[in-house]
């Protein structure tokens, strides 16, 4: 048995990304509107995917804090990886569009006006952005959840993005060279589409049952190692990560002459190390006679039957 993962409530830091999507989305909107720039254009539409990716999160988290039920008795926390996943998407399809609106206004170039308010506007929104995306990734991490990491990455995105698009208008500023706005635009299209990639592919990866991190793993193994001088073996160590939780489980090999009460202690003493090395992990422990050949030959994760033609 594991002790249940104490998680601080999530979903105010949704609302918090929520709060400054409509923010700066309404502040990137005004500074386009003033100067007509595609690359601020491409900020507000950034900022547009921003408060999609921020409701669903809102939506997931409050799944994620149902306790677990008769359908879900590991808990609901994979629910984290499609909002990751959604975000992803949602980020691919404002990369297009920017990228559509670059192109365009590289064919057709149109005069920028306003660019010191707009500037300033933008600069104040990508304040905003960096804030909340440093609370975001600190809660994130701290309580594991690949959501709010998810949109804390996308909300730095936006940030550097926007210094790119800022790069851009300034150079129009200087050059009035118009076609410099739209290319900084494609190239945060590229740059912002990339994340997306990312985020969709981490999310695939945690809905197929990924390993744990190869350094939590060396540390369930030393851990075991440390039985080795009295006689006990183990094999079948198998982790994978959900959501907020860790899954570790093991085969625990033993001399036949032990007791179930000291092979029972045994297990108890290594489930708790286990634990204590990889945070909210539900350890599993099977334990066998060392002695029995049949304890070696059940390494597969899907023991076969003695009539088996496999086997």
């Amino acid at each position: 048995m594991s002790p249940m993962i104490h998680r601080p409530r999530l979903t105010p830091f949704a609302w918090l990304s929520i709060a400054a999507a409509l923010a700066t989305m309404a502040l990137k909107s005004t500074a386009y509107l003033l100067t007509g720039s595609v690359g601020l254009l491409s900020d507000a539409l950034e900022s547009g995917v921003n408060l999609a990716a921020a409701i669903l999160a809102l939506v997931v988290l409050t799944v994620v804090a149902r306790p677990p039920d008769e359908e879900h008795a590991y808990g609901h926390e994979k629910a984290e990886y499609f909002s990751s996943g959604a975000e992803g998407a949602f980020i691919l399809i404002a990369a297009s569009a920017i990228a559509y609106k670059a192109v365009e206004r590289l064919i057709s170039p149109v005069p920028l006006q306003q660019l010191d308010l707009g500037l300033v506007i933008s600069v104040v929104a990508s304040i905003i952005n960096f804030v909340v995306a440093q609370v975001l990734l600190r809660v994130g991490r701290s309580a594991r959840s690949i959501a709010l990491e998810a949109d804390a990455r996308h909300l730095m995105t936006d940030v550097w993005t926007s210094g790119a698009v800022l790069v851009g208008v300034g150079l129009v500023a200087l050059t009035h060279w118009e076609p410099l706005d739209s290319l900084v635009a494609l190239g945060a299209a590229i740059g912002i589409a990339w994340a997306g990639v990312g985020l969709i592919r981490r999310s695939i990866f945690g809905l197929m049952d990924t390993a744990l991190p190869d350094q939590e793993v060396e540390a369930v193994r030393g851990i075991l190692a440390g039985y080795q001088q009295d006689g006990v073996r183990f094999h079948a160590l198998r982790t994978r990560q959900s959501g907020a939780r860790s899954f570790v489980s093991m085969h625990i090999q033993v001399p036949g002459s032990w007791s179930v009460q000291r092979g029972h202690d045994l297990l108890e003493t290594i489930e708790d190390r286990v634990r204590q090395a990889v945070p909210s992990a539900t350890v599993f422990t099977h334990i066998e006679p060392i002695e029995d050949p049949t304890s070696w030959q059940d390494q597969r994760l899907d023991r076969a039957s003695p009539d088996d033609p496999k086997q």
